[in-house]
């Protein structure tokens, strides 16, 4: 956890700035919670333009979609200025005014949530999950995002 969903109008987004914005959305995340970085997962959905309205009418090219899944129990402070620097990752990193971006989060108890086989940590309590799992898990959770 966090899951980070960025959806864009088909073509919208290329393949360096999806990179840049998995990388500048983790980096994120961790910032402000504190969670390491192997919990963070960044999808892209590319969608035809006739295949998304708001208002009930289709979108422009430019709109921009965060929806991100993250553990319950962080204070409205650390959850107002995750999103702010969302938004402003997403508005420079895809070049679009921030009123093209829309960013939400939706909580879950880390007690409804299994990750590499292991009910989630609360917040807070990562470094000790991480140490009471079993060796090979967590030298395979400290190898992600490693470059070789």
């Amino acid at each position: 956890m966090p899951t980070y969903t960025i959806s864009a109008p088909a073509g919208r987004l290329t393949a360096q700035q999806r990179a840049e914005l998995a990388r500048e959305v983790t980096q994120a995340h961790h910032r402000h919670t504190g969670a390491q970085t192997f919990f963070a997962q960044v999808m892209f959905n590319e969608l035809p333009a006739s295949h998304w309205f708001v208002g009930g009418a289709p979108i422009d090219s430019e709109q921009i979609f965060l929806h991100g899944y993250v553990r319950a129990g962080r204070s409205p402070e650390v959850k107002r200025a995750l999103l702010e620097q969302l938004t402003a990752i997403l508005s420079g990193v895809a070049n679009v005014p921030s009123e093209k971006v829309w960013c939400y989060l939706s909580e879950l108890p880390p007690s409804h949530m299994v990750e590499f086989g292991h009910v989630l940590p609360e917040p807070g309590q990562e470094a000790q999950w991480l140490s009471s799992l079993p060796d090979a898990d967590r030298a395979f959770l400290q190898s992600i995002g490693r470059k070789s």
